[in-house]
């Protein structure tokens, strides 16, 4: 059995408003393994950025805090270290692909300075100025940028090549762990799958463990080793690629997911959406927190929250799969 390189127990985050206070995450606990990914998928508002925000300490300092909770890194407590700690892991050893490659990189400093200021924030006693020259070369070629074009800047590059840039940040340091919230996002389809490709590329060549945030249960299938499903702030349904894609038994939940998913082998074309929203983090519904949503509601299920139903590596947090099952008519 594979060691596990990131654990995050019993994790609770809220975020102070003007409205009130919204709980973001909820006693989430996640388990990433050494040189394997998982995938975290959900609706937007689930809580999965948090939870990557979290791992690194990156929580708007006057709204957000983390309120309990652990986040081992190599058996090392995160929420424990020191803020000098922390920079020393950023960029290192664990570092973030975030969503929006427009705003993510500075726009008045040129990409190549962008990518040598992580080398030589971690590297600097190591390296001479030529050093991070020639790795700043090698980091844009590997993601597929020529090595002469480091000296422009974020907007003289397409949406894609954008991304591309953001990733060669990513990698700078050749990180242990890699966070990827939603690195697609906002690219077009092509550019999507040549983003994937070679982000799958660059883990196997520098044995990365990956965590992946996606709304595309297509890019989990291809890229995850494991996946876990979020839902107002819970994890509700996690395991293998396997136990969720080819189990019998899925949360309501998951089930609307894979429903929303184009089939072109399905007879019937029209896809079947969730109906309803996601609740309001800051009043969220008693017991189950899909249960205003679920057809399959259980008058248990409007008081009591759901148990952490078990089989082997297929965890699901559901009462139907407890016990009582008192079907509502």
């Amino acid at each position: 059995m594979k060691e596990s390189m990131l654990e995050i127990k019993d994790l609770h985050v809220v975020y102070r408003t003007e409205a009130g206070e919204v709980k973001a995450v909820n006693d989430v606990a996640l388990s990433v393994k050494k040189g394997d990914v998982l995938g975290i998928v959900g609706e937007t508002g689930a809580g999965k950025s948090t939870t990557a925000l979290s791992v690194l300490r990156l929580l708007p300092e006057r709204t957000g805090k983390i309120t309990r909770g652990r986040i081992l890194f190599d058996g090392e407590d995160l929420l424990t270290m020191t803020e000098a700690d922390m920079r020393a892991i950023r960029g290192e050893r664990i570092s973030m692909i975030f969503q929006d490659p427009m705003t993510s990189l500075n726009p008045v400093i040129p990409v190549g300075k962008q990518i040598a200021e992580a080398i030589r924030l971690h590297q600097a006693d190591s390296k001479g100025q030529e050093s991070v020259e020639k790795r700043v070369d090698e980091i844009l070629e590997l993601v597929g940028i020529p090595s002469s074009r480091k000296n422009e800047y974020p907007h003289q590059f397409s949406g894609g090549m954008k991304q591309r840039v953001g990733i060669s940040v990513a990698l700078a340091c050749e990180p242990e762990l890699l966070i990827a919230d939603e690195p697609t996002t906002a690219l077009d389809v092509t550019i999507q799958a040549q983003v994937l490709s070679m982000m799958q590329d660059l883990k196997q060549k520098l044995d990365m463990s990956m965590v992946l945030i996606t709304h595309d249960l297509g890019v989990v299938a291809e890229m995850c080793d494991d996946v876990a499903v979020m839902y107002a702030g819970e994890i509700i349904e996690s395991g293998t690629v396997d136990d969720l894609f080819l189990s019998e038994k899925r949360h309501p939940y998951t089930e609307g997911l894979f429903g929303s998913i184009p089939d072109i082998d399905r007879e019937e074309r029209r896809l079947h959406p969730i109906d309803g929203l996601m609740p309001d983090p800051v009043d969220l519904p008693e017991g189950c927190k899909f249960h205003p949503r679920c057809t399959r509601c259980m008058e248990i299920c409007r008081t009591e929250k759901p148990p952490q139903n078990a089989d082997g590596t297929h965890m699901i947090r559901c009462h139907l799969f407890s016990e009582e099952k008192e079907m509502i008519k």
